[in-house]
């Protein structure tokens, strides 16, 4: 991993060479990008990597956005940003916290992973809130279909979308750079999938307002999640905060779907905007509203099979350890039992 002192250094570009020093690599990509700035030659390539494109704003007071074939190098940019923050985190905060616990090989990947998703989640939860305050997105639900195709976006919208997807697409090699177990990269694989193709789906089909509105409360409720694994790990006592996620997934998860069935179902179809028009920005036909409410439907009944499925195996195991708890009697108090049913017998008699 990158940002480490190494005693014995592995072969130039082996594996082990990469990962220890794949954070260093990215870091002098990054760097080079931005010395592109200096030159007059390359200060056009090197801002179409680090500054936003598509700027459309004409004799409006508030810059406005639109999105374009140029946002794939700002993705590669802040993909490259997100790397080397994922192992500055890793370096000079969870594994620090690693040796104090001393975690087993298991748990130290889980801790890892949620060390990792909380910091990412706190901060997406608190950007986006202050994008919907600012926007008023959530106060009136109909702001989520109306004007469709919602076709610009202010400044915020726009990098937290970008970002988002840098993100995510960032996780993909890092279960190379992390070295993930491989009984866990098709558990991870499915979750990164996912949030790739709903972001870049809400993004690319102009439902920028919708995908940010759902975004939010779901970050809030998996931040709780990996906030409550941290504090598990640390004491295994402490385990509240699961109890207060179940709630909240629920309540997520019907959020999402009353949201979606209002938007997919009544909003868009009522608006006056019908029709496909790759120029214009317009995806308001039937056959794309109902894929998109299918794949989010489907989405949110594959997250609850999972929440059913961890509920029963904890229940399962407190009922175990109940049982184990009342078969392990304590050897002296069977002898106490015969001696009182002798003692009455001989009294009946």
């Amino acid at each position: 991993m990158g940002f480490r002192k190494k005693n014995k250094s592995p072969p130039v570009l082996s594996h082990e060479f990469v990962i220890q020093n794949h954070a260093d690599m990215v870091s002098c990509l990054a760097m080079i990008i931005l010395l592109g700035l200096m030159f007059e030659v390359t200060a056009k390539f090197a801002i179409m990597f680090i500054t936003v494109q598509y700027n459309v704003t004409q004799h409006d007071p508030v810059n406005l956005y639109q999105y374009g074939p140029k946002d794939v190098a700002t993705v590669f940019f802040y993909l490259l940003i997100a790397v080397i923050l994922h192992a500055l985190i890793q370096e000079y905060i969870l594994d620090k916290m690693n040796r104090r616990l001393h975690l087993s090989k298991t748990k130290h990947s889980k801790f890892n992973e949620s060390g990792q998703l909380a910091a990412f989640y706190l901060f997406s939860f608190i950007w986006g809130c202050s994008i919907l305050t600012a926007e008023d997105f959530a106060t009136n639900p109909t702001f989520l279909w109306e004007g469709y195709p919602h076709t610009h976006m202010v400044f915020q919208v726009k990098f937290f979308y970008i970002c988002q997807i840098a993100y995510w697409l960032h996780a993909l090699p890092e279960l190379y750079f992390q070295k993930v177990r491989k009984e866990d990269i098709p558990r991870q694989l499915y979750y990164i999938c996912l949030y790739v193709v709903h972001i870049t789906g809400a993004y690319v089909l102009n439902l920028h307002r919708l995908g940010l509105v759902l975004l939010v409360p779901h970050y809030l409720v998996e931040l709780l999640f990996h906030a409550s694994r941290l504090f598990y790990f640390s004491d295994e006592n402490k385990q509240k905060g699961f109890t207060l996620w179940a709630l909240l997934f629920v309540i997520a998860r019907l959020l999402t779907l009353t949201l979606s069935v209002l938007t997919f179902g009544f909003g868009l179809p009522r608006t006056e905007n019908q029709g496909f028009s790759l120029a214009e920005g317009n995806f308001n036909v039937l056959t794309i509203r109902m894929t998109c409410l299918a794949a989010i439907c489907l989405t949110q009944a594959w997250m609850m099979w999972k929440f059913i499925n961890f509920q029963l195996k904890k229940w399962r195991e407190h009922s175990q350890n109940q049982a184990s708890k009342k078969k392990t009697v304590s050897p002296k108090s069977k002898p106490h039992k015969r001696e009182f049913k002798r003692n009455l017998l001989m009294f009946l008699r």
